[in-house]
């Protein structure tokens, strides 16, 4: 079974977050022929003092 974790900083609204989980389950079905139902996809939000980009932090 598929697994695609996405990590991000938070923000997104229950609707975003459906609508994002609904397109990247379907753009993995079909760039590999994959049943969709089978696809699982997290979205796991972590705080921006955690996230870190060229040496600097975010937070």
């Amino acid at each position: 079974m598929p697994l695609i974790q996405i990590s991000q900083t938070p923000g997104l609204t229950a609707e975003q977050k459906r609508a994002t989980i609904e397109a990247v389950t379907q753009a993995y079905a079909d760039a590999t022929g994959k049943d969709p139902a089978k696809v699982w996809v997290t979205i796991t939000e972590v705080p921006r003092d955690s996230w870190g980009v060229g040496g600097t932090p975010l937070g």
